[in-house]
């Protein structure tokens, strides 16, 4: 649980703001996760904001130093890197990143902790994002160190040998190849094996009528790994897909339902990039594909699994990575507390948070049953806490934090989480708000008594 703050951090400058809530105790204002309990109403959201404020704790980020002591020797924590918002924006490097990172990093070149960079981002490998983040940072990053939106998808190997099809951009073959998948289709060759099914760009209508196949092997599943590049083509081909139970080349008088296997990444509405607004992201796909398929079949489309943050089964692979990379430098003692940083507080500190509950849940009576972004292995967790900070480089915005705030009237604002996920407000606030990756690098060394080299 994070700790209040001491006398000497209160005398070293911290305003007290929104900016900073470790004077806030994990449990104030975080309305439970299990059960999914629904959102709250605007009178209560209004008495916990008049709360806060009567504390003085509602404010804006400001730059502050940090008194620390000397460090310690293993590490018992480890750092959850989002990457877009935190440490580049598009494919600039934020300055506040190479500090960062000098601080991270020992006179041998080594990273002092355990560090894993856990992005919803898929459309690159596992090993070119770990080059490009190696070239930007100044410091070597391995492959392994490297959590994509669909790396989690490893884990789901009743579904490896089944004919997939995969929707997404950029190196979609090699990169469901190197999640385990050995039987995948791509839209394209779906597309060219049934010409008709694609008809709302007329410059691609075919002008004559082709053979019918029948040789096509029926599909077994869908594989989301990010949004595509031709929307309406991916939601035809893939609706085509569920509605015919694997061949789109016949029809079926009544789609079959529960539909084929949706194995999902990346639920982001949006993120941001060198665009003073944020972009759409494969939540806002998965939006169109969702609704769609509501209206077309009156049913939900169900998904096998969904991962990406804020999914507990992200956090989970991201905490084993941890673990793995700390054992692999002869660090013997556990790594008891995550720190997750993150630029979006519908994805990055609702997920934190989320897995910190997760965490306390399980120490208390065990792991509990999840949904489809829950863990596919519950194994015992030395971790016993995740501790969200938000930055204010990328999609927060103090000055407009649009996404935090209640809406004209008192109601509830617009909740950008993935339709499966729970609306629990106290979730998106953090435990610390910070201006950027450098002072939550040096909060974390504060709050562990590391001293900055």
């Amino acid at each position: 649980m994070p700790r209040a703050p001491t006398a000497d951090w209160l005398r070293g400058g911290r305003t007290r703001g929104r900016a900073v809530r470790c004077a806030r105790a994990r449990g104030d204002g975080r309305m439970a996760a299990w059960g999914c309990v629904a959102s709250l109403g605007a009178a209560r959201w209004l008495c916990w904001r008049a709360a806060r404020a009567a504390a003085g704790l509602l404010g804006r980020p400001s730059r502050r130093s940090y008194a620390v002591g000397p460090a310690q020797s293993p590490p018992t924590f480890g750092f959850l890197l989002d990457i877009d918002g935190v440490l580049v924006r598009g494919h600039r490097v934020i300055p506040a990143a190479l500090e960062a990172f000098r601080r991270l990093m020992n006179s041998q070149g080594q990273l002092r902790v355990p560090v894993v960079f856990v992005t919803n981002a898929g459309n690159s490998l596992q090993h070119s994002k770990a080059q490009e983040l190696s070239a930007l940072l100044g410091c070597e990053v391995d492959a392994d160190q490297v959590i994509l939106s669909h790396s989690p998808m490893k884990l789901f190997s009743e579904y490896h040998e089944k004919r997939m099809l995969v929707s997404g951009q950029g190196p979609v073959v090699e990169n469901a190849q190197g999640l385990g998948f050995r039987n995948v289709v791509t839209m394209d060759e779906l597309r060219m094996a049934f010409p008709l099914l694609d008809m709302v760009d007329l410059e691609r209508r075919l002008k004559t009528t082709p053979l019918p196949r029948n040789d096509f092997p029926p599909i077994e599943g869908v594989l989301l790994l990010g949004e595509p590049v031709r929307w309406e083509t991916s939601l035809q081909l893939i609706m085509d897909v569920l509605l015919s139970n694997g061949s789109p080349g016949t029809g079926l008088a009544t789609p079959p339902y529960p539909h084929l296997p949706i194995l999902a990444s990346n639920m982001d509405l949006l993120w941001m990039a060198e665009a003073k607004m944020p972009r759409f992201g494969h939540g806002t796909f998965l939006l169109c594909l969702e609704t769609i398929y509501q209206k077309v079949t009156g049913k939900e489309l169900r998904y096998e699994g969904l991962m990406g943050k804020p999914s507990i089964l992200t956090y989970q692979y991201a905490q084993d990575l941890i673990r793995q990379q700390a054992e692999r430098r002869g660090w013997v003692a556990p790594i008891r507390k995550l720190y997750a940083v993150g630029d979006n507080p519908t994805s990055d500190i609702y997920g934190a948070n989320l897995f910190h509950q997760y965490l306390q849940k399980a120490t208390r009576d065990g792991a509990p049953e999840l949904g489809a972004g829950g863990p596919r292995q519950q194994q015992p967790s030395a971790s016993q806490s995740c501790i969200s900070i938000l930055v204010c480089t990328g999609v927060y915005n103090p000055r407009n934090p649009q996404s935090t705030e209640p809406v004209l009237g008192g109601e509830q604002p617009p909740f950008h989480g993935h339709r499966d996920l729970c609306f629990s407000p106290g979730l998106m606030e953090a435990s610390h708000v910070v201006n950027d990756v450098n002072e939550a690098v040096q909060l974390v060394f504060h709050e562990e008594g590391w001293a900055s080299e």
